[in-house]
């Protein structure tokens, strides 16, 4: 049985068009959710575990420490230059998990989807997550999946958990962090919320602006494994780098001090943010991380960084300055020193 067809209105003698397949929330019951998982998410997810279709599912947990995580994504628009909703609540569970220097393994997803969301987006989003999957070498092992009334559910919304396996002895959290600790982003920051804005707001660059959204765990791995002692590593997502400092000045109690000409921002993304009035510092990234390292390690973290794509233009932007006073103090070309403040409120709602 085929899911539900919108049925047209009125008495125009026009020939008959096809019709797009869409989500109903009413009439299909349980038939409707059988029909999803048959034809939408196991052909994409397919594996032993969620072939078992129990109420959970059941696997062998891997030697050493685990980690886990959950997001939610409410992204709007869904599609967007760089990515879309589906890659980038993979993308972004496998960061969470990364940043805690542990190997993604398993994930599920939970879709709330709206009625009359067209079938062939929604197997679109669903077929971006499974070559995000794929490509990271992960297992969607459970999932559910929830139809709301039109007007209720804004296409789609998606949940994602991730869990991990943590293969080092290193505890990779914000209170290692030190004075003398060198402080490394992983490349150019802003591009994800520009990315989006743009498309919200219609305009058009020189340059197009695509979002940064990838995965980070082979470059985070390319560091345990050289042994680099890495302190802590946070993706600069919400509130982008500002926010991401400042919580982890607060939590270690330090100051951190950074070199504004040191940060790498592309020129299309300065222009995007002076015409729509944003810090580049403030906005989201959904491939980008900070990382502080003991400052011996810096040159070779930073040699390791740029031998992968995704973290090709990693940059030192500056020092743990001291234990006195938890905060971040940004210092201009010129050497003038402001505090860097976190951001107040959510600049740029459903970014990710």
């Amino acid at each position: 049985m085929k899911p539900p067809v919108a049925q047209p209105t009125g008495s125009c003698p026009l020939p008959r068009q096809p019709q797009a397949q869409v989500l109903m929330a009413h009439g299909g019951g349980g038939r409707l959710m059988h029909d999803l998982l048959e034809n939408v998410f196991e052909p994409a997810f397919r594996n032993p575990v969620l072939e078992a279709r129990h109420d959970a599912a059941v696997f062998a947990p891997p030697a050493g420490r685990l980690a886990m995580t959950t997001d939610s994504y409410v992204v709007r628009p869904l599609f967007f230059p760089g990515g879309d909703i589906g890659s980038m609540a993979i993308h972004g569970t496998i960061n969470d998990l990364a940043m805690s220097g542990a190997r993604p393994l398993y994930l599920s997803c939970g879709f709330i989807l709206e009625e009359g969301l067209a079938l062939e987006t929604l197997r679109r989003v669903v077929a971006s997550m499974r070559q995000a999957a794929q490509s990271c070498q992960v297992q969607i092992i459970t999932g559910d999946t929830k139809v709301v009334d039109r007007g209720r559910g804004d296409d789609i919304y998606i949940n994602t958990t991730g869990i991990g396996v943590l293969e080092h002895p290193l505890e990779v959290a914000p209170h290692r962090v030190r004075p003398g600790d060198a402080v490394i982003v992983s490349g150019d920051l802003g591009r994800h919320g520009m990315a989006i804005m743009a498309v919200r707001e219609g305009l058009e660059f020189k340059s197009p602006i695509e979002s940064d959204s990838a995965p980070l765990w082979l470059p985070v791995r390319a560091l345990l494994e050289a042994g680099i002692v890495v302190h802590c590593l946070r993706d600069l997502t919400r509130g982008g780098l500002a926010s991401a400092l400042n919580e982890i000045a607060m939590a270690a109690g330090v100051e951190i001090t950074i070199d504004q000409p040191a940060i790498p921002i592309r020129e299309e993304v300065h222009a995007a943010c002076e015409l729509l009035g944003f810090d580049p510092l403030h906005v989201a990234n959904e491939g980008r991380f900070v990382a502080f390292v003991e400052n011996a390690a810096a040159a070779r973290t930073l040699e390791i960084l740029q031998r992968h794509a995704v973290s090709a233009g990693a940059a030192c932007i500056g020092r743990v300055t001291s234990s006195a006073r938890p905060q971040v103090i940004r210092r201009s070309a010129i050497g003038v020193n402001r505090i860097l403040d976190m951001p107040s409120g959510e600049l740029l709602p459903r970014i990710c």
